[in-house]
């Protein structure tokens, strides 16, 4: 079938999954499902290339080149050699899955713990009707764009985390929060894109689609990411080139303990980009305390070193870090940054005292997965405008979501209100303010947000003088009332 549309790609990519129900943990249907879609998509776009290439050269040889691809597949290891096995499914997959990563040095690893040849797990029968499923549709360029291929993968990262509960937010923000930072930011053509702890790729995709939305160039963004997740890395690798994007540089490992983006001969340093965005686990408690306290190598901890059990602000100095002189960042926060103490009120003095912070954005409760607790988004900029500095734009939006049963979420609507409110920069009512320094100073540099916006209804002021007066006047009335039923009870009899 030709010219699938996004919905009954979503609709055939879940079926996929139902597959599978019962057979593994709906926390990891990812690895297998996206493992199976990616295979199929590079078989069937690698011959739909071949099939160009024998036309335009009239040569097999020459149109099965690995030259002539964006990718290479061994012989005897296409989705077409795979189904000629009716047993031992598994252990063929794999061996395909094996020979790409090994033919291909960028795909290296990004079927990372995919293993089909568990027959407890997957036996032939239940692979048999997976792999049939995955055959009702052709993937190739023709039959799916990129784009539409990549945004069902998205809804399918966004399903399986809503699935996998809790496990879900370890490596999906929910798309409209990861919007609101992108509309912050403003990403530029020809502009450099860091997520330091990129999940899947959603922050660094919606800087792309944002781009496109500008009808601006988004392959002239250059892209890059850590994720310390081997798995998690893995699916954000399928999910860039999934979405055709073959130039970004994600790199595995610990961001905080072991940064990859660094620059310089012999003694390295920290890279530096345009735009930075985030959203680190919250209140990570084996974060590196060990290492950092005796002194971040790359200097990162020019703050102070944050306490061994919140990392939070660990990756903000790291993000500050990477970022150019001229560059934005933004990064989603639990709100306990905002106020704690000890190290961290440090640590917060010094980024407000450097005028760093631009603005503090509070969301409303039950956005994220796995975390019901209301979060915040930080923005920070190394040069305000002139008519920012020594300011800090407070946004409260506790009230600012749309309720679901199980999780809320922000529409288009919110994200738009939030939005125009960062680029005014202005006060409103129960909403936002713009919070001088010396102010927060006296605060002792906490930003709790409702110590400078407040939700609450105003309380109406009470005049004491004018109560009073009606006070009296009721007890007046109640007694000459009273003074008229005793009459009346004598009347008929009832005096005592």
């Amino acid at each position: 079938m030709s010219g699938l549309s996004l919905q009954q790609l979503e609709s055939h990519l879940w079926g996929a999954a139902n597959i599978l129900r019962g057979s593994i943990d709906s926390g990891d249907f990812k690895h297998y499902i996206f493992g199976l879609l990616f295979y199929r998509r590079l078989c069937d776009v690698w011959e739909e290339e071949y099939e160009q290439k024998l036309a335009q050269y009239d040569d097999a040889d020459l149109a099965a080149d690995p030259d002539e691809h964006r990718f290479h597949i061994p012989e005897g290891h296409f989705w077409k050699d795979v189904r000629k096995h009716t047993t031992n499914i598994g252990e063929h997959l794999n061996s395909a899955f094996h020979a790409i990563e090994d033919a291909n040095h960028r795909l290296r690893g990004v079927f990372q713990d995919v293993d089909f040849n568990n027959k407890e797990r997957f036996p032939d029968a239940v692979l048999e009707r997976l792999l049939q499923h995955f055959e009702e549709h052709r993937l190739r360029n023709v039959d799916v764009e990129a784009d539409i291929l990549g945004n069902a993968y998205e809804y399918l990262i966004a399903q399986f985390a809503d699935d996998a509960g809790k496990k879900g937010g370890e490596f999906y923000t929910p798309k409209m929060v990861v919007r609101l930072i992108v509309e912050c930011l403003k990403p530029e053509e020809g502009m450099s894109v860091y997520d330091p702890t990129c999940g899947s790729g959603g922050m660094l995709l919606e800087a792309f689609h944002h781009l496109e939305r500008q009808n601006q160039d988004p392959r002239s963004l250059s892209l890059f990411g850590q994720e310390k997740n081997l798995n998690t890395w893995a699916i954000c690798s399928m999910n860039l080139f999934l979405h055709d994007i073959d130039d970004a540089f994600v790199e595995r490992g610990d961001t905080l303990l072991d940064p990859k983006h660094l620059v310089g001969d012999g003694v390295k340093a920290i890279r530096t980009f345009d735009r930075v965005l985030a959203n680190p686990p919250f209140s990570l408690k084996n974060w590196g305390h060990g290492t950092w306290s005796s002194g971040d190598k790359f200097g990162r901890d020019k703050y102070g070193c944050p306490p061994k059990s919140y990392g939070d602000l660990a990756f903000v100095q790291h993000m500050v870090a990477s970022l150019k002189d001229d560059g934005m960042l933004g990064v989603v926060l639990p709100h306990g940054i905002l106020f704690r103490g000890g190290a961290e009120a440090k640590i917060r003095k010094g980024l407000l005292e450097d005028d760093l912070i631009e603005a503090v954005i509070g969301l409303g409760p039950n956005l994220f997965y796995g975390a019901g607790i209301p979060a915040s988004i930080l923005i920070i900029r190394k040069n305000k405008p002139a008519e920012r500095e020594g300011k800090v734009l407070v946004i409260n939006g506790d009230d600012e979501f749309v309720e679901g049963k199980a999780q809320n979420h922000l529409s288009e609507k919110n994200v738009k209100r939030f939005a125009e409110a960062f680029n005014s920069f202005e006060d409103e009512d129960k909403f936002s303010r713009v919070v001088g320094l010396d102010e927060i100073r006296e605060n002792d540099h906490n930003l709790n947000i409702s110590r400078f916006v407040s939700t609450e209804e105003d309380e109406v002021e009470i005049d004491v003088a004018a109560e009073v007066v009606k006070l009296s006047e009721l007890r007046q009335q109640r007694d000459a009332v009273e003074s008229r039923m005793m009459g009346f009870l004598k009347e008929l009899g009832y005096d005592s």
